[in-house]
């Protein structure tokens, strides 16, 4: 195999247990296998397991769990070549740095830090991480029509794990006036730049980082994993699904 087009249509039903043809045109990405199984369970459809990464799908949508980190992301960013999806909607969990963001709120991303490194292998420093602008808006649209607010601004993407203990950081964090912290979401926005593909993210803070009483614990998380979880992955459910409905177009540039 010489070419990566190659590689990735070899690569990927190796990651997914499904040959390319039944994956869907729309992806919505997800690290946390609660969802894949709620979505399964929901419309009654079968995931695939003992593979690298689970998943399910229905109707033209297909949900993947592909792990936690900026790696894993561009890995599964890079495979999704071999399906040339239409719109991929990362449902991920972030961390609040703001006072004013509670946990259970949503944040609907306009740009991402790239502080993770991964995506300085697919483009320079100085490109921004950005979404594509016309899948924030349907998205924006869904989560008024369920009645709630979310915040929009940037967030900072990080490969560091384990870093609420450190000051120095954090007073960074303030200084890159970022609303959130994740480990994902500026790779997700540049590898699908890179390949063509138009992304965008949803985020749910499970935690407010920046003060040690709002670290997150198992307790803390399976708190919000029972509360705010469903709504999280219904309001990307719908926001796809309406997209399909519609047939519209998303991507932000003429690639």
């Amino acid at each position: 195999m010489k070419t990566k087009k190659e590689i990735v249509e070899n690569w990927l039903p190796r990651y997914l247990g499904k040959p390319v043809e039944k994956i869907g045109n729309y992806i919505l990405l997800c690290n946390f296998q609660n969802y894949v199984d709620s979505f399964a369970q929901k419309f009654q459809v079968k995931v695939t397991t003992d593979v690298v990464m689970s998943s399910a799908t229905f109707e033209g949508i297909t949900i993947i769990n592909f792990g936690m980190g900026s790696a894993n992301a561009a890995t599964i960013m890079d495979l999704l070549m071999a399906v040339k999806p239409k719109a991929v909607l990362f449902l991920g969990k972030c961390g609040g740095l703001k006072k004013k963001s509670n946990v259970g709120d949503l944040i609907l991303p306009i740009a991402a830090l790239r502080g993770e490194g991964t995506s300085d292998d697919y483009f320079p420093p100085e490109v921004p991480a950005l979404p594509a602008f016309a899948l924030q808006k349907a998205v924006s649209t869904t989560i008024r029509d369920f009645n709630t607010d979310y915040w929009t601004g940037t967030v900072y993407t990080t490969n560091r794990r384990v870093w609420e203990h450190d000051e120095e950081f954090k007073d960074y964090l303030k200084k890159v006036k970022a609303m959130a912290i994740d480990m994902e979401t500026a790779t997700i926005f540049i590898v699908g730049f890179h390949n063509k593909i138009p992304t965008g993210a949803l985020l749910l803070v499970s935690d407010q980082p920046m003060t040690p009483e709002g670290v997150k614990t198992r307790e803390s998380d399976d708190t919000v994993t029972m509360k705010f979880t469903s709504r999280h992955l219904e309001i990307g459910i719908v926001s796809l699904g309406q997209l399909i409905k519609k047939g519209s177009t998303v991507k932000h540039l003429q690639f």
